[in-house]
């Protein structure tokens, strides 16, 4: 991408066109623009930040159609709800100036300079450090970010009273699932509220639970269901041991994440917990306020017999109990005379579309049927949503 042309005025006129035409087409796209006497290698870069800007509204709202983006750094750039809520709560906490390491396109230094915190954004990549400069810019929070390209092991934190931290978890071939793997590595992340006590870690959902500090918080962070985030909150910053938050409702549940919840048989009521709940082993804090329990110590899906309002959870009714086979399961749909079945599942190893084409359905009626574990036995449920 040639960041310089599409900051200068033939830059912003070939974006504007861009975004005009990107939805027709590639081809048609590109032959518009070139119509239009841009030459090609500036058309080539402004459709790809036509394409990027159109799929980061989503993360960035309107805010998308005047930043610049890279692919990998739209991927992994916090979403702007996320960013935001971080950033209230470290400026309610007392930061003034914080270190932004692994700032990537700049989300989150963006939503730390409009809760009036000062920020250092600092990213070993020079065009991720450009693109999050440009958009420092463009967005008018230059005054409060200064962006600079570095390698953060080498950043002087002398100045700042808290740190966030984003290490790099993906390279050329993928992502890194081991935390010795990131950029920065781990043994440097990890020791970081050992230099400024108010450190926030903003790691992948699946990080391993062993990892998390004596003293810190652990927080997963939903946003309409999907998990996106799981982050750990040092010293002053920490509240309680385990925290699930849910947007954009902004509701959260907190426990220790160490406890059981009890185990008893299939109840009329299913509840499906939250990933964030899940992933922040909060099941049993959650199961307590359904008065529900477990029919599978391992299985996160929680039984009551009443319909109890929650955000944390979806709710179904539980119409029949089958011991699996695919036939049994098979001929009770049948007589149900269903034809269009959602499948779900967890503590199944079978393949949701693969069970559904095994089926062999052609009612016109719904269903739901949810493949798990009863007692460590293969069970499959067929629920109805509430």
């Amino acid at each position: 991408m040639t960041l310089a042309q599409l900051r200068t005025p033939a830059g912003a006129a070939a974006l504007e066109r861009a975004a005009v035409v990107v939805g027709a087409g590639p081809l048609v796209a590109a032959q518009s623009l070139r119509a239009a006497g841009f030459a090609p290698d500036l058309a080539a870069a402004a459709l790809t930040q036509a394409g990027l800007r159109a799929a980061a509204v989503g993360k960035f709202g309107a805010e998308a159609g005047s930043m610049f983006f890279t692919r990998p750094g739209l991927e992994q750039a916090t979403r702007r709800a996320v960013a935001n809520r971080r950033a209230a709560r470290l400026a309610n906490s007392g930061v003034r100036v914080i270190a932004d390491l692994g700032c990537g396109i700049g989300a989150d230094a963006l939503a730390f300079a409009r809760a009036g915190i000062r920020v250092l954004a600092v990213d070993a990549d020079p065009l991720t450090a450009a693109v999050a400069s440009a958009n420092v810019a463009v967005l008018g929070l230059d005054s409060l970010v200064s962006v600079v390209c570095a390698d953060a092991t080498t950043v002087d934190l002398s100045t700042v009273d808290g740190v966030f931290c984003d290490p790099a978890r993906r390279t050329g071939s993928g992502r890194v699932f081991d935390p010795k793997a990131y950029s920065p590595p781990w043994d440097f992340v990890s020791a970081l509220s050992t230099r400024v006590p108010r450190t926030v870690l903003k790691l992948a959902p699946g990080i391993d639970h062993a990892l998390i500090p004596a003293g810190a918080e652990a927080e997963w962070v939903s946003v309409d269901g999907d998990v996106v985030e799981a982050c750990f909150w040092y010293g002053p910053l920490a509240s309680v041991p385990r925290r699930a938050t849910l947007l954009p409702s902004g509701v959260l549940l907190t426990g220790s994440g160490r406890s059981g919840a009890p185990v008893g048989p299939v109840r009329r009521y299913l509840y499906e917990p939250d990933g964030a709940v899940i992933r922040a082993h909060l099941v049993a804090e959650f199961a307590s306020t359904v008065d529900g329990t477990l029919a599978d110590p391992d299985i996160a899906y929680v039984y009551a017999d009443s319909v109890v309002a929650t955000p944390y959870a979806r709710c179904y009714e539980v119409r029949e109990v089958l011991p699996f086979s695919v036939k049994r399961v098979r001929a009770a749909l049948r007589e149900r005379g269903i034809g269009t079945l959602t499948v779900k599942k967890r503590g199944s190893a079978l393949d949701p579309e693969a069970f559904r084409r095994a089926m062999r359905l052609s009612g016109t009626g719904t269903a739901t049927v949810v493949l798990t574990r009863v007692a460590g036995a293969p069970t499959a449920l067929i629920v109805d949503p509430l």
